[in-house]
């Protein structure tokens, strides 16, 4: 009866907030408490209990009474921050507090006339009080290592150890061992949940961003987490550990035991993807427009009270780059590969492991990780160990092809491999052999993981949805950028980069948009780069190109008259997608895989700002003798197809890099030939040992120095991130539903 009792008196007093015209004083507490003193209501009630019109209405009718709540509810959390929280009553008033901010917030930040609200200094014009938003963030620090309420207590007995709040040294509380911390405590689960309630309450704090709308000019950083992540907050190193940790320590219930999920509850989970997500909001940092010298890594391992660099600094992007131990990165790394490859986890019983649902928060993260720290980017790409990032990221890609509704995460595991494609090392440990069979409804092959890229990349184009052809140049870029390293493609795979050629070299393709020939110089650049540095294993491709060589002739003698143009741009109205043509038929695909299905009707999805098209996202960088990168000044752009079509053609024509393709037809065409008539040859297999022993040593142009289209940081991508990470956070808090419903502006909500 109590909790009915309790969550009456909790409706009564909200009522009351509302219904009274004349502004409660402050100093009523018989008032105020009602609404954290008597009652045990869960957020969800919370949520149940205080409606949004309610919430707006006290707002726009009674704002005294909404800013006498919003103080009284921090002075409170301050209270118990300062008190060390030791009754059940002061815990109970606390979370009842981090419960009404939670719901109330959201609706502060959607005024304009309110979103300084936090950041004045109260009714009392004293100089020297801290702004109402500085208050609570300190406090819910505090709280977040308040011995016996959120960690385990190291004293034996609690006497007296009021004062100790002041002086305990929360390093020694952190979460989880891990990252500068060896020492694991004992799990606790009434700690893990107010850590949850309380984390749940920062990231609503930090979610003011949500209200503002995209601007690439916007690069002001979140004053909620500007102020969280300085040296203000003094517990900012444990808990930029403790969130870390914990989620690279998770280890789902179940993993290896069947049904183990079924039989134990994971209160853990909701706590890892609480900290996955305000981890991430923390770590949201422009570093293209950054003035700190420290997130390249060059500062790692010096004392953290060097002299301060100018412009604000975030501790958190700080320590995130300055970590460099061995053992650190590899704690990190397999705790992401871990976790990224759970939802791959294939058994024979259905449903018997626990699939987690917080994959894209965790790419943000290693995205964060690889951009703000290269000595763990280096580390990734040192060993084999980074192909157990890619193998998932690439079952993602697949997976979400067909579905509108995860366009972002396409976009992120895209950047993603284009940032590591970047490095030599990457195209190097592409060679390795696939032999892990992820259920992929990709035909089946025999070959590395290079051939397992670029299979997927061929699903992607030529079966995704119509919204994912602004990624068509970021994924042949990767390919291009690995190319020059890939020893050996199987059959399956030349075939499809050749099937690509086809379809984008038809003429009525390519003059259909200004800048579709660019796929096809990106794919003359990946056959240019195996004939000139990988001829010897790559048989099999050598083998595609002749047989398709057709497609090589057909582009040398492109029509550029405008009569050719008009004819071949009208065939397009008849002509089916150039993509969904035979040839891209498939076989038999992978053992228990399922063919990507579009969103479910009725799914919510957030709008994504544009991003900056590949000559913008990359820097092109040549390859010298010695295996070091120069940087080279960017090309001017040939000139477009609009206004005089013919001119636009002339002028990429002449520049389509066929010389070394043509010589090599021109050397092996009439070898093949005349084997095929001398030995009366239909067999593959005797032609493809022919092209394995033979060589063009001497036959083919002096090969052209590799170019590596690296990613570079801008504004324009910092902002998409920015609307993805907040979207997907958006669309994952549904339970209690923080923002439904209220007038975001960072991005739209969309029902597919």
């Amino acid at each position: 009866m109590g909790s009915a009792d309790s969550k009456l008196n909790f409706r009564k007093a909200v009522i009351q907030l509302t219904t009274k015209t004349q502004p409660v004083e402050a100093t009523d507490d018989a008032f105020w408490d009602q609404f954290w003193a008597d009652t045990a209501t869960s957020v969800q009630d919370v949520f149940a209990l205080v409606p949004a019109a309610e919430i707006r209405a006290v707002r726009e009718e009674s704002p005294s009474n909404l800013a006498t709540l919003c103080y009284k509810a921090v002075e409170k959390l301050v209270q118990g921050a300062e008190s060390g929280c030791h009754s059940e009553k002061e815990k109970q008033v606390v979370l009842n507090c981090s419960r009404l901010l939670t719901r109330v917030l959201p609706y502060i930040f959607e005024d304009p006339d309110w979103r300084g609200f936090f950041w004045s200094t109260g009714e009392e014009e004293d100089e020297n009080a801290r702004p109402l938003a500085e208050s609570l963030l300190l406090a819910i620090a505090d709280l977040l290592f308040c011995p016996d309420f959120t960690v385990q207590s190291h004293r034996r007995n609690n006497v007296d150890s009021a004062e100790d709040v002041h002086s305990l040294d929360s390093c020694e509380y952190i979460w989880e061992a891990g990252v500068g911390f060896a020492h694991s405590p004992q799990p606790n689960y009434i700690h893990d949940m107010n850590r949850m309630e309380l984390l749940k309450l920062l990231l609503t704090c930090f979610s003011e961003a949500m209200y503002l709308p995209p601007s690439p000019e916007s690069g002001s950083p979140n004053p909620w987490v500007q102020f969280f992540c300085s040296t203000e907050n003094r517990h900012a190193l444990p808990l930029f550990t403790s969130l870390l940790n914990t989620v690279c320590a998770y280890d789902p219930v179940g993993y290896g035991i069947p049904y183990n999920h079924l039989l134990f509850s994971d209160y853990r989970e909701p706590l890892v993807e609480e900290a996955a997500q305000v981890l991430i909001v923390t770590l949201d940092h422009d570093s293209a427009t950054s003035t700190t010298p420290t997130v390249d890594g060059t500062t790692t391992g010096t004392a953290m009270d060097d002299a301060d660099p100018p412009g604000p600094e975030n501790l958190f992007v700080n320590y995130l780059s300055r970590i460099h131990r061995e053992e650190d990165f590899q704690f990190i790394l397999k705790g992401i590969a871990r976790l990224l490859s759970n939802p791959l986890l294939q058994t024979y019983l259905p449903n018997s492991t626990k699939k987690i649902q917080f994959h894209q928060e965790l790419l943000v993260l290693f995205w964060k990780l690889c951009d703000f720290n290269k000595k763990f980017l280096f580390f990734v790409l040192k060993s084999s160990d980074v192909l157990d990032i890619l193998v998932p990221i690439l079952y993602f890609l697949n997976d979400a092809r067909a579905d509108q509704s995860r366009v972002g995460l396409m976009h992120i595991g895209v950047f993603i491999l284009l940032l590591l494609s970047g490095e030599r090392n990457f195209g190097v440990r592409l060679n390795k052999p696939y032999s892990v069979r992820v259920p992929m409804d990709i035909p089946v092959f025999t070959g590395t993981h290079a051939d397992l890229l670029i299979v997927v990349f061929h699903k992607i184009i030529t079966s995704g949805h119509q919204r994912l052809q602004p990624l068509f140049d970021c994924l042949l870029t990767i390919v291009v950028n690995v190319s020059p390293y890939l020893k050996s493609l199987s059959m399956v795979t030349a075939n499809k980069l050749l099937h690509l050629l086809e379809a984008f070299s038809t003429t009525w393709f390519l003059f259909s948009a200004s800048q579709n020939h660019h796929l096809v110089f990106f794919l003359l650049e990946v056959f240019n780069n195996i004939i000139q540095y990988q001829f010897d294993g790559n048989s099999n491709l050598v083998y595609a190109i002749i047989r398709k060589r057709g497609v090589f002739h057909q582009l040398a003698n492109l029509p550029t008259d405008p009569p050719s143009i008009h004819k071949a741009l009208q065939r397009r109205r008849k002509t089916p997608e150039p993509l969904s043509r035979a040839g891209s038929q498939e076989g038999a695909s992978m053992e228990g895989s399922r063919p990507a299905a579009p969103a479910e009707p009725g799914t919510l999805k957030t709008s994504l700002v544009a991003t900056p098209g590949i000559d913008k996202l990359t820097e092109k960088s040549q390859v010298s003798e010695d295996g070091t990168l120069r940087s080279l000044e960017p090309e001017s752009q040939p000139s477009s197809v609009e206004g005089s079509p013919s001119e636009g053609i002339l002028s990429w024509k002449s520049k389509l890099p066929l010389q070394t393709i043509m010589r090599l037809l021109q050397v092996l065409v009439p070898q093949v030939e005349k084997i095929c008539i001398d030995k009366g040859l239909t067999d593959e297999s005797e032609i493809l040992r022919f092209l394995q022993h033979g060589t063009l040593v001497g036959l083919l142009p002096v090969p052209h120095p590799i170019l590596i289209r690296k990613y570079q940081a801008n504004s324009g991508t910092a902002m998409w991130f920015r609307t993805y990470m907040w979207g997907v956070i958006y669309l994952r808090n549904v339970d209690p539903p923080i923002w439904y419903d209220t007038d975001v502006k960072l991005f739209e909500i969309q029902r597919v």
